[in-house]
């Protein structure tokens, strides 16, 4: 049996967590319902999750143009929000919290997914493919934003984010990881703006800042996480240089510090450990670390970094893809189901309702 402060209770604002165990977002792309809406299936599978502290479900789109890949949901439509409420209902019966997360894709994403040409901060193509329905593609040369429609997407996740409310949802968390939109303001490669948008680090930010704070105001600063994943190179991001790095994340950790939030949630980098524990330092809330451990899933061992005070939370992946009752399983040593990538986009309930829990 392990004994460990992962499994105690945790005070998350206003919220009573289970443990101190997260169930980090996952694309799984099963959203068939009605115009990208989640179905009875997607209930069921979350439900089934339920025992996690925290569940931050995969990400959906807060608008027609921040979709980048097939069968993602939205948020951004009445029948969208309905569907949710099945979502949320059925974790809450299982006693358990969750978070919708809002996944702008900026530039990653192709015209055959939204019928429009992707945004981005700067006219930057990605290098590399994306998946469609028609098979992977190369990503194009993406529209620029005005400062207009820089205004007009801030409101978008402003709005997104009053919706998964209205859907039930105990809070959101916005995706400024992995190359999508918010993170290609942050990184120079992908934001070369020589405006108010972008230039410096203070400006790089501005983008991610004022789309927390829009949230913050819509629904409240205790429901409002920010993902982050400084220095990971996903979907043609270049964050190589690391003091410009450091300068840039501890710029944003500065800034919205104040402010209150629900959490800051990090995903590791490769030998970003140090920056790790800086942020978590000038981080005055929860911090969540999603930690990386190579091609391997996050595992058991994770949980010492909340004994030694690394992390407040520990988000787990794949582990809770195969695991549905990952908490037992941590509890006592296991033992863990595999998970299997062949079943991990799209597809029916296999590889993804049917992972069995402990008898």
């Amino acid at each position: 049996m392990i004994m460990t402060t992962a499994l105690a209770p945790y005070d998350l604002g206003r919220l009573r967590l289970a443990n101190r165990i997260v169930m980090a977002p996952m694309t799984r792309s099963r959203a068939y319902g009605p115009g990208q809406s989640p179905t009875d299936l997607m209930a069921t599978y979350y439900a089934q999750r339920a025992s996690a502290g925290l569940i931050v479900t995969e990400g959906a789109q807060p608008t027609v143009v921040g979709q980048g890949y097939p069968d993602t949901p939205g948020v951004y439509s009445a029948e969208q929000v309905v569907a949710w409420r099945k979502v949320t209902d059925a974790v809450h019966a299982e006693g358990g919290v969750i978070f919708l997360q809002l996944m702008h894709t900026g530039r990653v994403g192709h015209p055959s997914l939204m019928g429009r040409t992707p945004v981005c901060p700067s006219e930057v193509t990605a290098k590399g493919q994306v998946y469609t329905h028609e098979g992977p593609q190369d990503f194009v040369t993406p529209h620029e934003l005005t400062v207009a429609e820089i205004e007009e997407t801030i409101a978008d996740f402003a709005a997104a984010a009053r919706n998964a409310i209205e859907a039930g949802f105990d809070g959101v968390e916005l995706h400024g990881a992995n190359g999508y939109l918010i993170h290609q303001f942050l990184a120079p490669n992908s934001n070369q703006r020589t405006d108010a948008w972008g230039g410096t680090p203070e400006r790089r930010i501005r983008f991610a800042v004022e789309v927390t704070k829009a949230v913050a105001e819509a629904i409240g600063a205790e429901r409002v996480g920010l993902r982050i994943s400084p220095g990971n190179p996903f979907n043609d991001i270049d964050e190589s240089d690391w003091a410009d790095v450091e300068a840039t994340y501890t710029a944003l950790v500065d800034t919205l510090a104040p402010l209150g939030l629900a959490y800051l949630h990090q995903l590791e980098a490769p030998e970003a450990r140090d920056l790790v524990v800086r942020l978590r330092k000038a981080w005055p809330g929860t911090f969540i670390l999603n930690p990386f451990t190579g091609t391997e899933p996050t595992g058991p061992d994770a949980l010492n970094l909340i004994e030694d005070g690394t992390a407040d939370l520990i988000a787990y992946g794949a582990l809770f893809l195969a695991n549905p009752d990952l908490p037992a399983r941590l509890a006592v040593g296991g033992p863990f189901n595999t998970p299997d990538p062949a079943t991990f986009y799209g597809g029916d309930h296999r590889g993804y309702t049917d992972y069995p829990a402990l008898s």
